[in-house]
């Protein structure tokens, strides 16, 4: 099984994602070490990316996804997975790859950043990020809310991904 924590930045992948890992025991890759310097600069520098900046990254993640598929091991991945042709990339067709939307309003997330110090992401990119946002729905992302703790957030993440199991 492959986990994959998304949302826009400020969500909490990262924190949520490796705790998520540490619970069901398994690696944890933030899909931020898979984006160019060029990206990294360009956020940095308050640039949105295009898609055409997206595409080679995201390969680049789904390469990683099936190197872990191949070896059947759980990991956890996190990848903002922005628009439904971004998931479905990531996803590969694969039944086995499971999106997790952390879900927040603009006022949290745009504190959350504005608090957030050593990473590249120029918090001025939120609201282009949410308007590129193509939402996932209950059918393709097991979703939670950011305003619960984190530890509730993985409790409800685990407690979701056991009755997607067993329905």
């Amino acid at each position: 099984m492959i986990l994959i924590a998304m949302g826009v930045s400020g969500a909490g992948k990262t924190r949520i994602g490796e705790m998520l890992a540490e619970r069901l025991k398994c690696t944890f890759t933030d899909g931020d070490a898979f984006h160019s310097e060029a990206n990294k600069k360009k956020m940095h520098d308050g640039i949105p990316l295009t898609d055409d900046d997206r595409w080679p990254w995201l390969r680049t993640i789904r390469v990683a996804i099936e190197e872990k598929q191949r070896a059947h091991e759980t990991a956890v991945f996190t990848c903002s997975s922005l628009k439904r042709s971004y998931r479905d990339i990531l996803r590969g067709g694969d039944h086995d790859v499971c999106f997790v939307y952390l879900k927040g309003s603009y006022e949290v997330l745009h504190e959350r950043l504005a608090t957030r110090t050593g990473h590249f992401f120029d918090p001025s990119l939120l609201q282009s990020q949410l308007d590129t946002l193509e939402a996932p729905g209950t059918d393709e992302a097991i979703i939670v809310s950011i305003e619960l703790t984190p530890e509730q957030i993985v409790d409800d993440v685990l407690k979701q991904l056991e009755a997607r199991r067993v329905g």
